[in-house]
């Protein structure tokens, strides 16, 4: 990471960011909150032609929210080849800037095949809270040089911001899946008790034995019951 002094930020990026951080956490959805990030990396900060995120889950990075398609191209190709900004800001925990792709010796394979794609710069941010790594800011540009200093540090700023709207809108996401696995589980439940003429715990007992048997997870169970119940009713 370059730390080579650069111009100071600009007098307004505290409001600016302010503004960022209220539009971020405005976002419902965990898809809305990538789509707001990535909007508002590139009207914020200087350089980027296109921006996207590499998303960490379960030891497995995905490209959401690409501002065009060469974002998924080139980011399939750093996934494929194991080596590339966005993959070694994740795995190295630290911010990467190149200026020109053709001729980066830290990833020769990578950056030749980039550079003829047309994208020569890239500035890539981790994404992270005190527990977790969640992904990649990435910024990508055609010109030679085109982020500076000024561009990483207000980048880094506006990655804190993001990765905090990011995780607190994953972490909604997964508590209503959790409530809405629940309602599903309980009619299901409710289901099996009229058929079969048993108790709650019986009842339970009997979409854990077919989870097992079948190999679906328990909520998956309950929607092919509620499913196969409303296509009977309907007849």
């Amino acid at each position: 990471m370059d730390t080579t002094a650069g111009p100071s930020l600009p007098p307004d990026i505290a409001e600016t960011l302010g503004q960022v951080a209220r539009t971020l956490e405005s976002e419902q959805t965990v898809e809305g909150t990538l789509k707001a990030v990535v909007a508002a990396a590139m009207e914020n900060i200087p350089g980027a032609d296109h921006a996207g995120i590499s998303l960490l889950e379960k030891g497995t990075i995905r490209t959401m929210a690409p501002s065009g398609e060469i974002v998924n191209r080139i980011d399939k190709l750093q996934y494929q080849l194991g080596e590339g900004p966005c993959v070694n800001s994740i795995t190295d925990h630290r911010t990467y800037r190149t200026g020109d792709l053709a001729a980066e010796s830290r990833w020769p394979r990578f950056g030749e095949e980039t550079a003829t794609m047309g994208v020569l710069s890239m500035l890539s941010f981790r994404l992270f809270t005190a527990e977790d790594t969640l992904g990649a800011l990435n910024l990508y540009s055609a010109e030679r040089d085109a982020f500076d200093v000024n561009a990483q540090q207000i980048g880094e700023l506006f990655a804190v911001h993001a990765a905090i709207a990011l995780a607190g809108s994953q972490q909604e996401s997964h508590l209503l899946a959790a409530l809405d696995s629940r309602d599903l589980i309980g009619m299901a439940k409710g289901i099996l008790m009229e058929r079969h003429r048993v108790n709650e715990d019986r009842a339970f007992a009997i979409m854990v034995d077919a989870s097992q048997k079948s190999q679906l997870k328990l909520h998956e169970v309950a929607r092919w019951l509620v499913d196969e119940a409303a296509a009977a009713a309907k007849k």
